[in-house]
């Protein structure tokens, strides 16, 4: 039974991630607005009752690799040593999230970003995206703390960060004259709070 809702699992996963690489792909080559869910679901070769049992949108269909990575470096913070400064945590895990994931495919990901960079709907749905992850950021940060202010102080570490993310990626897609780490980490140096 066990391995038969592994591979339901994985059958799932594959499936999420072919929408999700149709999706890019067609936005990069038609630009996002004249993408639809239809064309997504064709491209993927499934049908748009399949499409919607995974995505409620196409641009949640876009953002699956942004929000999966989020969910990654959720991971990679938790797994830092308690004792260390919740800033220090933080920087850390996003430099190895760095060194894992945008190393050898970082030029594919850098071109198609830059295809979709700008545009005002995908934008709104990016920001969405780190906004989701930030009260769960929040409550690892908060665990973190001992201070009479954790919870106001782990939710303004948690969007300082993710902003901090945000502009140092696109910072580099504008200007990737350096690898992604060394952009992430001069932006994380500068936004670092005094506590740490």
């Amino acid at each position: 039974m066990e391995e038969a809702t592994g591979l339901r699992e994985r059958k799932k996963a594959a499936t999420r991630l072919a929408l999700h690489e149709a999706a890019l792909r067609l936005a990069a080559e038609q630009g996002p607005d004249r993408v639809t869910v239809e064309a997504i679901a064709d491209a993927a070769n499934v049908s748009r009752r399949t499409f919607s049992n995974y995505f409620s949108s196409k641009e949640e269909a876009l953002f699956h690799g942004d929000t999966m990575r989020l969910r990654r470096l959720l991971e990679l913070i938790a797994e830092q040593p308690a004792d260390l400064p919740p800033w220090t945590a933080l920087s850390r895990a996003a430099l190895r999230q760095a060194d894992e994931m945008y190393d050898e495919t970082a030029e594919s990901w850098l071109n198609r970003r830059r295809r979709l960079h700008g545009n005002p709907g995908l934008v709104a749905h990016q920001v969405a995206a780190y906004t989701a992850i930030e009260r769960e950021l929040a409550g690892e940060i908060g665990r973190r703390l001992t201070d009479a202010d954790a919870a106001l102080r782990a939710r303004i570490l948690a969007a300082a960060f993710l902003a901090t993310l945000r502009v140092a990626v696109q910072q580099w897609i504008e200007a990737p004259d350096q690898p992604l780490a060394g952009t992430l980490r001069t932006a994380l140096a500068h936004a670092a709070p005094a506590a740490g």
